[in-house]
């Protein structure tokens, strides 16, 4: 089952104007691609999702972190929810920590930047900000060189 139509680029080539059910269709495909590109509309919608999915799990954790106390030991026993809350959202992180790499890098790819830019992330403070400001930024045509 598959909604892509004649007029969908292939999986090597961005998707401009992706809607949020092609971009997050097109991150699970290219689960690990760190070549070619991922248009804005690829990369945000994808953050949307994920963004979603991790606030859920969030909130799983604050409702099941009302649990019980134990009168006489003292000791706190979150709720069940909590434990769902913190097994998924592990899980979640390490599913999608590949992919959510390689799509920053296919970002920075198309607009015109080696992938290796991501790692200025790591830079205390300022580093994600200007990664973040990379991935705003609109296409650049001689992106297309990291194509294949």
């Amino acid at each position: 089952m598959s909604n892509a139509t004649s007029t969908e680029p292939p999986l090597s080539a961005p998707l401009y104007g992706a809607t949020f059910g092609q971009a997050v269709q097109r991150f699970f495909k290219k689960y690990a691609t760190f070549s070619g590109r991922a248009s804005r509309s690829e990369y945000w919608w994808w953050v949307l999702a994920s963004v979603i999915v991790s606030t859920v799990f969030s909130l799983l954790i604050s409702i099941g972190i009302s649990g019980s106390v134990d009168p006489v030991a003292g000791t706190f026993t979150p709720g069940p929810l909590a434990y769902i809350g913190y097994i998924g959202s592990g899980l979640w992180a390490l599913a999608i920590l590949i992919p959510t790499l390689a799509v920053t890098w296919r970002r920075l790819h198309d607009t015109n930047r080696s992938g290796g830019f991501f790692f200025l992330a790591l830079i205390p403070f300022v580093g994600p900000i200007i990664v973040l400001i990379f991935t705003l930024l609109p296409t650049d045509p001689a992106g297309a060189r990291f194509d294949r």
